[in-house]
């Protein structure tokens, strides 16, 4: 019984530790050699959301660089004075607290966390089909899908992304690794 006392203590700050990135994030291949378990997560979304995975995970490099506890920069009052974030993103995929909450509500279940990485691979898996649906923006198209989860689905059909030059080049990148991404997943021997 004492060691259990012991333990507990251990395990519960076990579970607060951090998730590291993986070595090699630019090749989606040894990504999924090195966390065997992030490939199970994008081959379920792709099986659930019909959701190739390239897109996702080109998506999340850019918004977290596959960090789990990524969260968007800070306020400063003052010019110095620390004064809340930019936002409510958080976690691999940066979901923000109210879409997160859909997402909870329409597909994931209330025990969904944005630091869980299949989790977050469900929610963009989740958000990519509905962008499909609601904006028609195929689920491989990755500029267009990165547009969407940036401005949101009302942004993207009122054009917000058209006054921002440095967001399309950004989608831009991310179309460009999702193609290298999709290339190097081709030739894969995962199994």
């Amino acid at each position: 019984m004492r060691g259990l006392l012991y333990a507990l203590p251990l395990l519960l700050l076990a579970g607060c530790a951090s998730v590291s990135p993986p070595d090699n994030p630019e090749n989606l291949c040894a990504i999924f050699r090195e966390k065997p378990d992030w490939h199970d997560a994008a081959i379920d979304a792709r099986d659930k959301w019909g959701v190739p995975p390239q897109v996702p995970m080109a998506m999340m490099y850019q918004e977290s660089s596959f960090r789990d506890d990524a969260l968007p920069p800070r306020y400063y009052f003052l010019g110095f004075i620390p004064w809340g974030r930019v936002s409510s993103a958080y976690g691999y995929a940066q979901a923000k607290d109210e879409t997160w909450d859909d997402y909870k509500r329409e597909a994931g279940g209330w025990l969904s966390s944005r630091d869980n990485f299949h989790d977050a691979m469900d929610f963009m898996g989740w958000y990519i089909s509905k962008t499909q649906r609601l904006n028609g923006v195929s689920k491989w198209d990755a500029y267009g899908q990165y547009l969407n989860y940036h401005e949101g689905w009302s942004g993207y059909r009122h054009r917000s992304y058209d006054g921002k030059a440095w967001l399309k080049r950004v989608a831009q990148k991310v179309q460009a690794r999702a193609e290298r991404f999709g290339a190097q997943l081709r030739h894969c021997d995962l199994d």
